[in-house]
């Protein structure tokens, strides 16, 4: 078992806990929506993905984009999931994100969609 994220409370006032599989996704989700710099003692963790909120929605950063995810998962992350695919989506202050990848413990492969609004 692993914490949950984000951390909270089970209904006994513990710590709640989460299985490895939904662990990897809570991991997936900090990558991709922590900001470089927003971590003090790793700087660079984080993908940037919350600055597409508010940009102009075209084919070129969507590209740039999908890249710049991927090869963040794959930097935090590659010791533990195989990214196969990288689908953004930003549309109007709503950013969808697909992420498809193969656990690499298991060689099972996973599908996630995250979801963040704008303020």
């Amino acid at each position: 078992m692993q914490i949950d994220y984000p951390f909270h409370f089970d209904g006994r006032g513990r710590t709640a806990q989460t299985g490895t599989e939904d662990h990897i996704r809570d991991m997936i989700e900090q990558v991709l929506f922590t900001s470089p710099g927003e971590r003090v003692n790793r700087p660079t963790f984080g993908s940037g993905v919350m600055q597409l909120l508010f940009a102009p929605n075209n084919d070129a950063l969507a590209s740039a984009t999908q890249l710049t995810v991927q090869g963040a998962l794959q930097q935090w992350l590659g010791d533990v999931i195989l990214v196969e695919s990288v689908d953004v989506e930003n549309d109007e202050a709503t950013l969808r994100v697909h992420v498809q990848y193969m656990v690499r413990r298991t060689q099972e492969r996973q599908v996630a969609e995250f979801v963040r609004g704008g303020l």
